[in-house]
């Protein structure tokens, strides 16, 4: 088996010169420093749901409220609940299957106690599955109609690894950054999370209705603080962020190498990136006096991988 660390050492060397040319980055700005508290990229609309789920199918959600995970997966209505948020595709679970029974097999692990805040958001997860650390969560907001699903594992076949797939039916965007889904998600993702022990950063993407996969961008500012209150430790929460724009720019170049398929491998790929962590790192150095720098040209980096202007 080789790892995504392998496939790294052997990138094409005439891949340098792209890399270097003024669309990949300027480098007489790589050592600016963004303004403290400025996003990580420009602040995009939020997303948009469509076919929304009407409240009279999502009622029963409240009589689980205390329960868990494995009392409701005995039930047909939160199956059929689960296929309707989750899009037609093939997904690649240590094998390929179909993504519902990739989130199925998750949901029926180690089962979470059900979470139901503010009488509307729904948050039914699992914190270990069958096999490759993997785990997985549907929530839903009443209210609106919205669902939307996450499956989580460590790929053993050479991709960036861990890796968080997001997922809905009613998303058909295929550009999306996590501040754009709902606030309400956010903080119970974070949650969980928490509870299932998944790695607050790691490889994330999205899979909306067409069934392809889209790397979803941290655009989470981790020095961020409300006022008044102590600023976290900048090595820390630089090395976030600086965490964050990496496993975006190796999510946006295993995606693109592999032309968006859910079920893609590193098998699929042609490594050619080698080059540019090469200068990377010759550029920004290492440590913390590094960071700005490191986040500045990983981002560069993401937007022309996405196929964005820098």
């Amino acid at each position: 088996m080789h790892s995504f660390q392998t496939f790294l050492f052997k990138f094409k060397a005439a891949f340098v010169l792209m890399l270097l040319s003024p669309l990949a980055f300027e480098a007489s700005s790589l050592q600016a420093q963004a303004p403290p508290g400025a996003p990580a990229i420009p602040a995009a609309p939020p997303a948009v749901f469509q076919n929304t789920i009407p409240g009279d199918q999502l009622a029963f959600l409240n009589d689980y409220a205390g329960r868990t995970t494995k009392d409701i997966m005995k039930d047909k209505r939160f199956r059929s609940l689960l296929k309707l948020a989750t899009p037609r595709t093939t997904y690649h679970y240590g094998r390929d299957m179909a993504l519902f029974y990739t989130s199925e097999t998750l949901l029926e692990g180690a089962p979470l106690p059900i979470d139901i805040r503010d009488g509307r958001y729904v948050m039914v997860g699992s914190h270990s599955g069958p096999y490759l650390d993997g785990r997985g969560f549907l929530w839903i907001d009443m209210r609106e109609g919205i669902a939307l699903g996450g499956v989580y594992f460590h790929p053993v076949n050479g991709e960036p690894t861990p890796t968080l797939a997001i997922f809905s039916r009613q998303l058909k965007q295929d550009s999306l950054a996590m501040s754009q889904l709902p606030m309400a998600f956010a903080e119970d993702v974070g949650r969980w999370t928490a509870v299932a022990r998944v790695p607050e950063i790691s490889v994330r993407y999205f899979i909306p209705d067409n069934g392809r996969k889209y790397v979803l961008v941290h655009d989470e500012d981790y020095c961020w603080h409300p006022d008044n209150t102590p600023a976290p430790p900048q090595n820390v929460c630089g090395q976030m962020n600086a965490s964050a724009a990496d496993a975006d720019m190796s999510a946006a170049y295993f995606m693109k190498e592999t032309l968006n398929a859910a079920n893609a491998t590193a098998w699929m790929l042609e490594p050619e990136q080698i080059a540019w962590i090469g200068v990377r790192d010759r550029t920004c150095g290492f440590g913390p006096v590094g960071f700005p720098c490191r986040i500045r040209i990983a981002r560069q980096r993401t937007r022309v991988l996405l196929g964005h202007h820098p």
